[in-house]
């Protein structure tokens, strides 16, 4: 049976607008994509890092909830490029997010969880 999408649904002044869950996470793949210190995402977390999803499967490494009241939870899996603060990659992908989401829908970011799963070396 396929899993049904959520949508959050805002009342504007003509109508609703109804933003699907998949909108949201492709938003959240570039925000932490253009994140410096991001390798790439993981699928899950305690997945080994030969599981680094490539480019176009980052959305898998994006978790949403989305509740009644429609508040917005973001959770990522990611893997941290060696060489840079781990800690400061989590919290730049935090800011990234919730200011990507928050400015692209209108959409307030109650939380933005980061889970760094791994760590690689860039070959040059």
């Amino acid at each position: 049976m396929a899993e049904s999408k959520q949508y959050i649904t805002q009342n504007q002044e003509n109508g609703t607008v109804q933003i699907s869950e998949d909108v949201i996470i492709s938003i959240v793949t570039v925000a932490v994509g253009e994140t410096e210190g991001v390798a790439g995402f993981s699928a899950r977390l305690g997945s080994d890092i030969a599981e680094i999803l490539g480019r176009k499967n980052w959305g898998k490494g994006v978790k949403l909830t989305i509740t009644e009241d429609d508040r917005l939870f973001i959770e990522c899996n990611i893997v941290a490029t060696y060489g840079y603060a781990v800690v400061n990659v989590a919290k730049a992908v935090q800011e990234n997010v919730t200011s990507a989401v928050e400015s692209m829908t209108g959409i307030q970011v109650t939380e933005v969880n980061v889970n760094v799963c791994g760590i690689t070396v860039e070959h040059k």
